[in-house]
């Protein structure tokens, strides 16, 4: 059976109000993220905003949004983050997609936070918490608030939000964000208590186990990114650039992404000592 693309001879395909076409681009896009595909996520997540834009739909252009934040948050891109994110409040707040407008809350809330301004993110991220909580709390989501915490040493805050998401994982049958759970608590306790780093190095090799079981290669980097420096720092230089080395030579693609530039500059380090 052949179609075609003018918008109007698919109008009748639809997921609750949403063009059938953008489901799958949305989530083709994260998908290809966590498994190590960054830029052909983008590519993926860039072709939804075009459909979205063209169709003018605010169901629509509300849904890819959302997921355009998420992939930039993964990337690593705080502006663009923030950006998606306030354009996806203003539609919000335009058609009372209350939904929506707490999502976009947290995602503005985390690239404050990226960027700089800690308090203030953490801060908005709460208030879209507080609007989310009706339809529960996201892993995700509790992954950049425990983020934040961490880096304001804020540990009791962070544990209590890693807490929160190990219950999810519980439940859940899959967690596309657990190796980040596993990995933030081997950070928070590392950070906590910088003499004992067994039960960190434990929660790193754990995030990597999740990761290799999920075929996520971001995970996989980002964790095993944490392990070799924390390796290297108790001496085990050579195990640490192997293990390093390994999963950054896997990647085709995405080098100019944070979790690949921190990789390969932990590499040079290796290299120059």
């Amino acid at each position: 059976m052949t179609t075609n693309g003018d918008p109007e001879h698919h109008q009748h395909l639809t997921i609750f109000d949403r063009d059938a076409r953008v489901n799958p681009l949305c989530y083709s896009g994260v998908t290809l993220w966590a498994l190590g595909y960054p830029d052909q996520a983008l590519k993926r997540v860039d072709e939804a905003l075009r459909l979205a834009h063209t169709l003018a739909r605010p169901h629509d252009l509300a849904f890819v949004e959302f997921f355009a934040g998420r992939l930039l948050q993964e990337r690593r891109e705080a502006r663009a983050t923030r950006a998606m994110a306030e354009g996806l409040i203003a539609i919000s707040r335009e058609h009372g997609f209350s939904f929506w407008l707490a999502q976009a809350t947290i995602e503005r809330g985390a690239a404050i936070a990226e960027e700089g301004r800690k308090g203030d993110g953490i801060a908005e991220m709460l208030e879209g918490f507080a609007l989310l909580r009706a339809a529960g709390p996201r892993l995700q989501y509790l992954c950049l608030l425990a983020k934040a915490y961490i880096e304001t040493d804020r540990f009791e805050d962070g544990l209590g939000a890693l807490t929160e998401a190990s219950v999810i994982i519980e439940k859940d049958v899959w967690c596309d964000h657990e190796a980040e759970v596993y990995r933030l608590k081997g950070e928070l306790l590392l950070k906590q208590n910088p003499s004992d780093s067994a039960e960190a190095q434990s929660c790193f090799r754990r995030a990597i186990e999740v990761a290799q079981r999920q075929s996520a290669k971001s995970w996989e980097l980002r964790a095993t990114t944490s392990l070799a420096r924390l390796l290297a720092k108790e001496g085990r230089r050579e195990g640490a650039r192997a293990m390093l080395t390994d999963i950054y030579n896997w990647f085709t693609e995405g080098f100019d992404t944070g979790d690949l530039k921190d990789a390969k500059a932990l590499l040079d380090e290796f290299g120059a000592n």
